[in-house]
């Protein structure tokens, strides 16, 4: 088994350079790396192909039989032991659960004018929302995401942790121009709105398809609302008047999943 190193100071330049990584959007565009938080995510991670650089632990975790194991699977990758108080900084959680993975950020797979079953994303800025919409579209079958410039980091801690592994089965494109996304798609691009006269329900969901989902309050802008070729509504017989960007998505994908069967 691969030997345990172990860092107690917050002076440690390894250490400070994960601290950097895990609260800095920037580092993590710079350096093309992130850090999971926790066993689901790694094993996600693990069954996706991927392999982490490097594996971060505290006591506790190290007597934990799904550690262990997912240790065991990750082979000759360098691992360090935390001491509790450093590794409770390097985690979002309350009660960390001990393990951290560093790996290179995933490449986008899918080119635009390739996708078959796509999101476009404009300026999602909540993290919850982000990564809930991250984990239907990898649910739904979804094959791609493009993200404009002004979303979330797709790779924070807290947009992972909402994706719940999500991101892993997904095609991700971020800070990209979604007018030229819409301009090399060859389907279909949809979008909700209040305005519109035809039900979800009612909307032919099949073959190439891309919805645009807008931002959280301001909704999708004009530009790209040029770029949508047809528009719904999404039936609320309720007393409410519209949903989250995270629920309407799910809704929107699963009737496509439901007709595309």
């Amino acid at each position: 088994m691969t030997a345990i190193k172990r860092i107690s100071s917050r002076d440690n330049p390894f250490y400070k350079s994960l601290h950097k990584l895990s609260s800095s959007a920037r580092e993590r565009r710079e350096l093309g790396q992130t850090l999971l938080d926790g066993p689901h995510l790694l094993r996600a991670f693990l069954d996706a192909g991927g392999r982490p650089k490097h594996l971060l632990v505290n006591e506790t975790a190290l007597q934990d039989a799904e550690t262990a194991a997912l240790l065991d699977a990750c082979g000759d990758v360098p691992r360090t032991r935390l001491d509790d108080a450093l590794f409770a900084q390097l985690s979002e959680l309350k009660t960390p659960n001990g393990l951290l993975a560093l790996i290179d950020i995933p490449q986008a797979r899918v080119e635009t004018g390739h996708s078959q079953f796509a999101l476009l994303l404009e300026d999602i800025q909540d993290p919850g929302n982000l990564g809930s919409i991250l984990r239907s579209a990898a649910a739904a079958g979804c094959d791609a995401v493009f993200l404009s410039p002004g979303c979330a980091d797709a790779w924070s801690p807290r947009v992972m942790r909402a994706g719940m592994g999500g991101h892993f089965a997904l095609s991700v494109t971020e800070s990209i121009d979604l007018l030229e996304v819409a301009s090399k798609f060859t389907g279909k691009i949809m979008a909700a709105s209040l305005q519109a006269d035809r039900s979800l329900y009612d909307s032919n969901l099949r073959g190439k398809l891309a919805f645009a989902i807008g931002n959280e309050g301001a909704g999708l802008s004009t530009a790209l609302l040029e770029e949508v070729q047809q528009h719904f509504i999404i039936p609320m017989p309720g007393k409410v008047e519209s949903l989250n960007a995270a629920a309407a998505t799910a809704v929107c994908l699963f009737e496509a999943v439901r007709q595309r069967r």
